[in-house]
Order: structure tokens, then C-alpha cells, then sequence
């Protein structure tokens, strides 16, 4: 009786279920999504995930919208372990947008026929081969669909997480299905296993990382909420060592995540050998995710200490910088040199973030948005160019792409204009205000070697642009693919958006300068 009396006085903690519906219709269509895979035959599952998959997205923006416009200046929930704020609000409704294109990318059939994804009928030839007659199978593995829709519902819960286990659970489902994701590649199937294992190693350390961290930080202040944190850190006679220990070892495994160099080891070899289709959802949505969870602990948990580790950033600011310019001028694949320039990007992402104002704030989520919808766009064009074995990447093939197709040059010229950050492209803007924010902020030194830095990456960038137009096609070079109506609409809304996010930002800019964090 004693035992039934306690059990019937636990508090049930209060559940905003208007602010966590996203999440929820994510979750709850993953699960659905599962089940389909389960019991619905072979020949109808890839209409209904498809389907399926866009309906969720869409409406869960739908629910976000909704919530957004009755939202104050943010409410936490599930016992304060979750935190609905504006910067919430704001990189949902990103990853959401970004998640719709890349569905779009992985649903498409026709630029890969039967898709860029393994069949359910494997070619005899073995694991590491597939032959022409293979290759045109036309059932996929259609379980791809609910391996994004949760690693999506992970990055949205990633961002909102309000104390360190939350996020770490969080980390661990938006990564898991990534893993598997990269091995799934229909051609070159063991350079995509191989990035898989490589991905799934390298961030098991990171994930190691990343709890170490978290039990060194309760040590430190007896809590895994951001908040707790933050109060000890402003006043509190334990030893430091505790505090910059587990800082030092959960930035580790942030930063892995949002391959911020020197910590992006993995990310040139997985972002090449991954499906292409996957690669632009990593490269995407990953981030956003990633540096929503870096932005939130800064600015929540250790904003009292930054005089202490924002050295220590601005060096692996740097370092990220560098690194990316300077091993992406040696590539001659071309998606290794996009692994390379999103290395570089990450270290101007950082110095935004290093800001602990509500301009670096603001203008950190705007590059998120603008990075994401041209990277979008990005692979969905080098999925286009292909020969008889897959996707043609090595930079040669590229020579003489505008006399071949001058539609795809042009487009692949004007986003590489806007990862170089030339004006009139939204990768001009959120640089300006990056680097504005900064500024502000008293980091010129750190401006002076970003914006060098960006020089450097313009050449490698113009170095693909001149062997497009200005370099004779091969005799027996690879051919351009018209893409299907998946394809085109994910290409067209990464070019359209990175057009508008350059020519009218300040929609954008004014979402995204609403308020900061709550905890």
C-alpha cells in the first residue's frame, strides 16, 4: 500500500505537445515508415515511402509554422529537457526545408535508373561490383526512407536539447542511421562501405568523446542541465580542471560532427564514397544540426567561462580555415574538394559562434540556411555528370561541361559563386554578416584570416569554372544526365533560395534575429 500511495504522488511533468509536434510527426512517420518496410510487398513500398516521407516533412513545417506564430520568447519542456526558443524555431524550420530537398535527391530513379541506392536483388559479381545489367534493377532498398526521417528527427531534437544526455541520446539516433546510410551506395559498393565503416569508427570516438565529457561536467556541477552548468560556472570553489576537461572533451565531439577541422577526418572520405544523395544530406543537414548544439552550450552553459576557451576556438577557427583552403586546392575529386571547402566553412560557421552576441547569433543561423540550400543544390549537380560506371567526379571530366551542357555549367558556376562568397549570392551575405558580427565583437585578427582564407577558396572554386568553359570536352567523355522531376526540384529550390537569400535577405536575416536561447 505504501508503495501504490508514493507511486500515485509522482508528478507527471507537464508535456507542450504544441511545441514538440515536429518531432513528434517526424518520429511517429519513422515508425510508421519501419512498418511499411515490414509488411507491405516489394513493389509498392517505394511509392509509399516516397510519399510518405514528403507528406511528414510538410506537415511538420505546417505544425512549425503554426507554433511559430502563437510562440513567445520560448518554453521548455518534458521536465526542462527539451527548450523550444526562437533559434529552435528558426533551425527547425531549416532542417525541415533541407530535409525535404534531400528526400527529394534520394527518392530520384532517373538519373540512376532504379536509383542511387543498392537493389533488392544483388549482382552475383560480388560486393564490390555491379554490372550494367544490375545496375538498372529497378527495385531499391527503400529502407533508406525511415533512416532519414529519424536521423532528421535526431538533429531536431539535437538542437533543442536542454541538458547534455539529451543531447547525447540525440546524437546517437541522428548519427546511427547515417552510418548505414553511407554504406548503401548502388555503384562503387566497397568505397561506400568502406566510408561507412570509416564514418561509423571515427564517430563512436566521437560519441566516446562527447560522454566523457558529460560525466567529467557532472562531476563538476552535480547536473546535466545546460543551466546548472552555467551556474556553477559563475560561481562555484570547485577545481576547474573538472569544468575544462569535460568542455574541452564535449567540443570534441561537437565539433567532429560538424567537421571543423582538424577534428573532419572523416569527412572527405565519407563524403566521396557515400551515395551522392547522402552526401547532400550530411553535408546539409548534419551541420545545421551540429552547430545548433555548439551554438546552444556556449551560449547557455559555458558563456560565463569564454574568456578562458575562446582562445582556444579562435585556434581551431584557424585551423579549420587553413586546412580547408589549403588540402581543398590539391583535390581532383570533386567531391573531396567540396568535403574540404565544407571544412572551410565550418571555421567561419565557428567564428560566429565564438561571438557570444545576438548578431553572431543571428548571423551564424543565416549561413546555416544559405550553406545548406546551395550544398543542396551542389551534389544534386555532380549526381548529373556520369559514365558508364556512376557518377564522373574526377575534375577531368568536368573540362568542356558548358559545351556539352551549358544549363548544368551554369548553374554549377553560379553555386560555386556563392560557396566563394560573391556577391549577389547568399554565401556574400552570410559572410558579411559572420564576419560583421565578429567584428563587433573584437575579433579583427580572426576576420583578416577568414577573409584571406576565402580568397585562397576562391581559387579552387574559379579552377572548376575555367575547366568548364575553357577546356575542350573529351573525345570520350561522360555524359550529362537529364534529371528527373525529383532532381530538378530540389536543384531548383537550392539555386532559387541561394538567389533570394543573396539579392533580399533581410526576411531571413529578421527571422533569424528574433531572441536567443532559453534553458
Amino acid at each position: 500500500m505504501g508503495a501504490l500511495a508514493q507511486a500515485q504522488s509522482v508528478e507527471i511533468p507537464p508535456i507542450d505537445y504544441a511545441a514538440i509536434a515536429p518531432i513528434l510527426i517526424v518520429l511517429g512517420a519513422a515508425c510508421l515508415a519501419v512498418l511499411v518496410e515490414a509488411f507491405l510487398p516489394r513493389h509498392q513500398r517505394w511509392p509509399v515511402q516516397v510519399g510518405l516521407s514528403l507528406v511528414t516533412v510538410v506537415v511538420a513545417g505546417v505544425a512549425l509554422a503554426v507554433y511559430a506564430r502563437s510562440a513567445g520568447t520560448g518554453v521548455t519542456t518534458l521536465s526542462d529537457t527539451l527548450a523550444i526558443d526562437p533559434p529552435t524555431l528558426f533551425l527547425w524550420g531549416t532542417l525541415l526545408a533541407l530535409g525535404l530537398a534531400a528526400i527529394l535527391l534520394i527518392a530520384d530513379r532517373s538519373v540512376e535508373p532504379g536509383g542511387s541506392f543498392v537493389a533488392e536483388s544483388r549482382p552475383a559479381e560480388g560486393p564490390g561490383t555491379m554490372s550494367r545489367a544490375a545496375a538498372a534493377v529497378s527495385g531499391m532498398r527503400t529502407e533508406v526512407f525511415p533512416l532519414a526521417l529519424f536521423s532528421l528527427g535526431g538533429m531536431m531534437v539535437f538542437i533543442a536539447a536542454n541538458d547534455l544526455l539529451t543531447m547525447f541520446i540525440a546524437l546517437e539516433v541522428l548519427s546511427l542511421p547515417l552510418y548505414l546510410m553511407c554504406g548503401l551506395a548502388k555503384r562503387r559498393r566497397l568505397l561506400s562501405q568502406e566510408a561507412a565503416v570509416k564514418y561509423f569508427l571515427l564517430g563512436a570516438f566521437a560519441s566516446a568523446f562527447f560522454l566523457y565529457g558529460l560525466a567529467l561536467l557532472y562531476g563538476y556541477a552535480g547536473s546535466v542541465k545546460l543551466q546548472a552548468i552555467a551556474d556553477a560556472t559563475a560561481g562555484s570553489d570547485r577545481s576547474d580542471t573538472l569544468l575544462f576537461a569535460g568542455l574541452g572533451l564535449l567540443l570534441v565531439g561537437l565539433l567532429f560532427k560538424a567537421s571543423v577541422g582538424p577534428f573532419h577526418t572523416w569527412t572527405p572520405d565519407v563524403y566521396q564514397g557515400a551515395p551522392t544523395a547522402v552526401t547532400g544530406f550530411m553535408a546539409a543537414c548534419t551541420k545545421v544540426a551540429a552547430f545548433g548544439a555548439i551554438l546552444r552550450v556556449l551560449q547557455v552553459a559555458f558563456q560565463a567561462s569564454s574568456w578562458e576557451w575562446k582562445g582556444v576556438l579562435w585556434a581551431i577557427a584557424i585551423a579549420s580555415m587553413v586546412i580547408g583552403v589549403v588540402l581543398g586546392l590539391t583535390q581532383r575529386d570533386v567531391k573531396r574538394m567540396i568535403a574540404y571547402s565544407s571544412v572551410a566553412h565550418a571555421g567561419f560557421m565557428l567564428i560566429g559562434s565564438i561571438a557570444l552576441t545576438e548578431r553572431g547569433l543571428s548571423g551564424t543561423l543565416f549561413y546555416l540556411l544559405a550553406y545548406g540550400f546551395t550544398t543542396i543544390a551542389v551534389f544534386g549537380v555532380i549526381s548529373l555528370v556520369r559514365r558508364a560506371d556512376g557518377e564522373a567526379t574526377h575534375l577531368s571530366d568536368w573540362a568542356g561541361l558548358a559545351k556539352r551542357s551549358p544549363l548544368v555549367a551554369g548553374v554549377f558556376t553560379f553555386l560555386l559563386f556563392a560557396l566563394a562568397g560573391i556577391p549577389m549570392t547568399s554565401g556574400f551575405v552570410g559572410k558579411f554578416v559572420v564576419f560583421e558580427a565578429a567584428l563587433a565583437d573584437g575579433m579583427a585578427p580572426l576576420v583578416v584570416v577568414a577573409l584571406l582564407a576565402s580568397a585562397v577558396a576562391a581559387f579552387f572554386y574559379l579552377r572548376v569554372i575555367v575547366l568548364m568553359y575553357f577546356s575542350e570536352p573529351a573525345a570520350d567523355g561522360p555524359t550529362v544526365s537529364v534529371p528527373g522531376a525529383f532532381t530538378t526540384a530540389a536543384i531548383t529550390l537550392g539555386v532559387v533560395v541561394t538567389l533570394l537569400l543573396g539579392v533580399l535577405p533581410t526576411l531571413a536575416l529578421d527571422w533569424a534575429n528574433v531572441g536567443g536561447f532559453v534553458s
